[in-house]
């Protein structure tokens, strides 16, 4: 490491602490802020307190920031990995069994959902109130699903116009990721197809994904900052009373949420001559940050590094299959939470109930609809795509919305941990994996340091090693390098 580099380190005592730490103070913190708001009560006209206001403006900046950026990291990271594949042997059976694989452990985490619905039975007796059910302003369909993959535009923009009270009309542009994704995998398609003439664009394009990654990582680089605001809000927005209402649907969710990724992926892994322990160490960087960032493709440099430096996925393949995953590997988002929160609702609602054909079409939305979520934070749509395809009212994600920030954060760091735990045992069956790195032991800042010139794991001999694992701007010193 340059001399620079360790006079900046010394200067910055927060560089030696590891970002894993630094993410866990912030939810500790945030959590104790959270309580302390909540102990402070509302002002005088019923407006949040000055340490509530606070809170949700921190953890709102830092979900827009992510959010700003992702628009461009789809299209980018989508168009990239395919080029990637250009040049690899057996590119089309590594994508084949990518998605095999991808189904297989999306039906096995579904199967968990129904079974732990059935068995907690949370819809019953739950004591949320009845008034609370409302159709949400997004709703899934499968013809809304199908037209919304047809680009409308290039950039895949749309547009709504929404009244204020005072009779004034407000416009506001969103993008569409499912869109964004079918324009990715065209373009990256043809410059593939077109050869050698393309390969200015391919090039560029590679390019500008390391100019968003380094982007991007600055955001990342706030995450203990965001998680104080995060979670603070949460606690102090739902409180213990609407958790409570709900404390048997939360619970069965995260029980399947921590039944993948502690037992489903471990087993797989230890059938495939890997070691659960190593994942879980090498996993859980990105783990964290999905926990906090509640957004897939917002981790999606992170969960790459830890596929690439940590679980020894070879970096040609992992170019392709972690954004890809990103955009459609959502084993919490896709199967556990709307399986189970397809039983809440036809538990709480006495007229309908669910046959076992209804069950198979749980199964079935699930394996096929994952990309409906689209690697961004929530699952609304994917929860309303569940209930209008095995017909329960959708009044019934009314009921629901008041924990999902909190269900979410497990969500989408179950969703990481799949994203990259597949492409990890598909390389292995392929026999392209690096299994030295795989059970390197992991230095002080999570990752399995890096030999610069080889490449390969250098000796971990307690901190000393933490600084070469990172650049002096604290950030891989791999992640996007093509």
């Amino acid at each position: 490491m340059s001399s620079q580099s360790a006079t900046a380190r010394s200067r910055n005592p927060f560089a030696r602490i590891p970002f894993s730490v630094q993410v866990l103070g912030g939810l500790i913190l945030g959590l104790a802020l959270g309580v302390v708001a909540l102990q402070l009560g509302t002002t005088g006209d019923g407006e949040p307190n000055w340490l509530a206001t606070a809170l949700q403006t921190v953890g709102s900046i830092f979900v827009t920031l992510l959010r700003t950026i992702v628009p461009p990291l789809i299209v980018l990271a989508v168009i990239s990995s395919i080029a990637n594949l250009r040049n690899v042997a057996g590119a089309a059976r590594l994508a084949w069994k990518t998605l095999l694989w991808f189904a297989v452990t999306a039906l096995v985490a579904v199967a968990i959902g129904i079974g732990l619905g059935l068995l907690f039975r949370p819809g019953l007796n739950s004591g949320v109130d009845a008034s609370t059910a409302a159709e949400p302003s997004t709703q899934g369909s499968w013809i809304a699903f199908i037209e919304s993959i047809v680009p409308t535009n290039f950039l895949g923009l749309t547009a709504s116009t929404s009244a204020a009270d005072d009779g004034s009309l407000s416009t506001s542009l969103s993008f569409n990721a499912l869109q964004l994704i079918v324009i990715a995998v065209v373009l990256g398609i043809a410059a593939v197809k077109v050869g050698k003439s393309a390969e200015p664009f391919i090039n560029f394009t590679a390019s500008a994904l390391d100019v968003v990654l380094k982007a991007l990582w600055w955001v990342i680089r706030l995450a203990p900052i965001g998680t104080v605001g995060l979670l603070g809000n949460a606690v102090y927005s739902y409180g213990w009373t609407t958790i409570g209402a709900l404390g048997k649907f939360s619970l069965a969710i995260y029980v399947g949420l921590a039944l993948v990724v502690f037992v489903v992926y471990p087993v797989i892994a230890r059938l495939n001559g890997l070691s659960p322990v190593k994942y879980f160490t090498g996993v859980w960087p990105a783990v964290q940050l999905g926990f906090v960032s509640r957004s897939s493709m917002g981790t999606l440099p992170v969960t790459q590094r830890v596929a690439e430096q940590n679980l020894g996925v070879p970096r040609h393949y992992s170019a392709f299959a972690v954004p890809f995953g990103a955009t459609t590997k959502m084993d919490g988002c896709a199967a556990i939470y709307p399986a189970i929160s397809a039983i809440f609702v036809a538990q709480f609602f006495p007229e309908v109930s669910l046959s076992l054909t209804d069950y198979l079409l749980i199964v079935f939305v699930s394996v096929i609809g994952s990309a409906a979520t689209a690697g961004t934070t929530g699952a609304t749509v994917m929860l309303t795509l569940t209930l209008s395809t095995v017909g329960l009212p959708l009044e019934g994600v009314g009921l629901l919305l008041a924990v999902d920030p909190i269900l979410d954060m497990g969500r989408t760091a179950t969703n990481v941990a799949g994203q990259a735990f597949v492409p990890a045992i598909v390389a292995k069956r392929e026999g392209i994996l690096d299994v030295a790195r795989y059970h390197a032991p992991r230095g002080a800042s999570g990752f399995v340091p890096l030999d610069e010139e080889l490449a390969r794991p250098v000796e971990v001999k307690g901190d000393d090693t933490a600084p070469e694992a990172e650049d002096e701007a604290g950030e891989p010193a791999t992640t996007a390098r093509r």
